[in-house]
């Protein structure tokens, strides 16, 4: 006897609804605002956040959301900005051109020098990461 397959849908879990996770990431973002930029502080604060996020996006704990099947050719275009923006980063970065050529982290260094703005900087990134972990 046939029986017609049931759609079922998985319930979403606390984690994964905005009501938890963007307090979640509010808290995060409030704690990495409050340490010094480039401190060892905070490079082990960002391993342990990103560390973690990757560690639930690849256990199976978090539901995925469909990936795009295809990109448009139009998201090529992209890749040039991006492409030129990490090769200049990354060269002044290993020839440590100073003021000369500062990096682009150089550059917003005065910009993040106040906690709220650094929060808000680290709450882009976590909400950023927690978009694609999610993928």
């Amino acid at each position: 006897m046939d029986h017609p397959r049931e759609l079922t849908v998985e319930a979403p879990r606390a984690w994964d609804r905005p009501v938890v996770s963007v307090p979640v990431l509010i808290c995060l973002s409030l704690v990495g605002g409050q340490l010094p930029s480039f401190s060892t502080a905070a490079n082990l604060y960002i391993l342990t956040t990103g560390g973690g996020l990757i560690w639930v996006g690849l256990s199976n704990r978090v539901p995925r959301r469909p990936a795009p099947r295809r990109l448009p050719s139009v998201a090529l275009w992209w890749l040039v900005p991006v492409t030129v923006f990490g090769v200049f980063e990354g060269a002044t970065f290993v020839m440590a051109a100073g003021d000369d050529f500062p990096t682009f982290s150089r550059l917003a260094d005065p910009l993040l020098e106040d906690n709220l703005a650094r929060s808000a900087a680290w709450f882009a990134w976590l909400s950023t990461f927690w978009g694609l972990v999610r993928r």
